[in-house]
């Protein structure tokens, strides 16, 4: 909306660090764009921006009213999306965070399945870890983050949490594949392909290493999945997986997953949340209630319940 637009400019601004690259984005000269900040300037009597050798930044005041600006910005599009319920077309546009395990089936059968029936609604879905999901949740940039342990910060709000237990996985030619259940000791027999130091599993094994007493032996650290699962094929070391990160059917191809037992590495919470005391827009809300409803019907087993 038009008295929107000058809150627009600045946020564009302040993200792209740089007026010139603001006005490319927002494909207007700099020298408007600027004559527009300096007006807003002079208008609450402070600099929003400090002006940098290479860019800007924001200032102190800056850094109040970006806060502002972006609240004012997700209340208008949750109240748009309220309006456009009123004509029983749902509309509006959904922004999500989550760890790589749920983006080859969970989140990807989730998002199709909400647009079969609200077509008019429309997603983003990015990658982070749990840190920097709590960053993009205070800046707006996302409605709702579903995040693997842990997940303790006074600014996320869980709407639903899921217990998951970790699997491993492996090449089929892998002598553990021979196993339907691995120990503490299967573990420590084979080199492991462990994600960054960022990823909720690496937590829970860090910390079953510690209780345990003895290290895993790593020989690959990555932050990319396709990349640690196509190394498997190439070299006998076993990797780990989220339940809800893996295929429904198991054993179909050349790498398969194997149940890890409890008392080796405890399970943890996946939390489906949002950023505490925002309102969501109609479309964000109803779609976290439909992935919350999602794990609990399809990715609870007897090892993993909903809270």
């Amino acid at each position: 909306m038009k008295h929107l637009l000058p809150l627009h400019y600045i946020d564009t601004v302040a993200r792209s660090g740089s007026i010139r690259g603001a006005a490319n984005t927002l494909a207007i000269t700099s020298t408007a764009l600027n004559r527009r900040i300096l007006a807003m300037e002079e208008e609450l009597g402070v600099p929003i921006f400090e002006r940098l050798p290479r860019g800007v930044r924001l200032s102190t005041a800056g850094e109040l009213l970006i806060q502002h600006i972006r609240t004012q910005m997700a209340d208008m599009e949750r109240v748009k999306s309220q309006i456009a319920d009123l004509s029983g077309v749902r509309r509006g546009h959904v922004s999500i965070v989550c760890g790589q395990a749920l983006l080859p089936h969970f989140m990807a059968e989730q998002v199709a399945s909400y647009r079969r029936l609200h077509p008019a609604v429309t997603f983003s879905v990015k990658v982070c870890d749990r840190n920097t999901a709590i960053d993009q949740l205070t800046s707006f940039d996302a409605d709702l983050a579903v995040v693997f342990e842990p997940m303790r910060t006074s600014e996320f709000q869980p709407m639903g949490k899921v217990e998951q237990s970790l699997k491993a996985v492996m090449s089929r030619s892998h002598p553990l594949a021979e196993k339907s259940l691995l120990g503490w000791s299967d573990l420590l027999s084979t080199p492991v392909a462990l994600p960054t130091a960022s990823n909720g599993m690496r937590y829970l094994l860090e910390e079953a290493m510690l209780r345990k007493g003895n290290d895993l032996e790593k020989i690959i650290e990555s932050d990319s999945y396709d990349f640690i699962r196509n190394y498997l094929r190439h070299e006998h070391c076993i990797s780990f997986q989220l339940g809800i990160g893996l295929p429904q059917e198991n054993n179909t191809s050349e790498i398969v997953y194997r149940d890890i037992d409890e008392r080796a590495v405890p399970s943890g919470d996946l939390y489906v949340g949002q950023l505490k005391g925002r309102v969501l827009p109609v479309a964000a809300a109803l779609f976290a209630n439909a992935i919350v409803k999602a794990l609990e019907f399809q990715y609870v087993t007897n090892n993993e319940k909903i809270a």
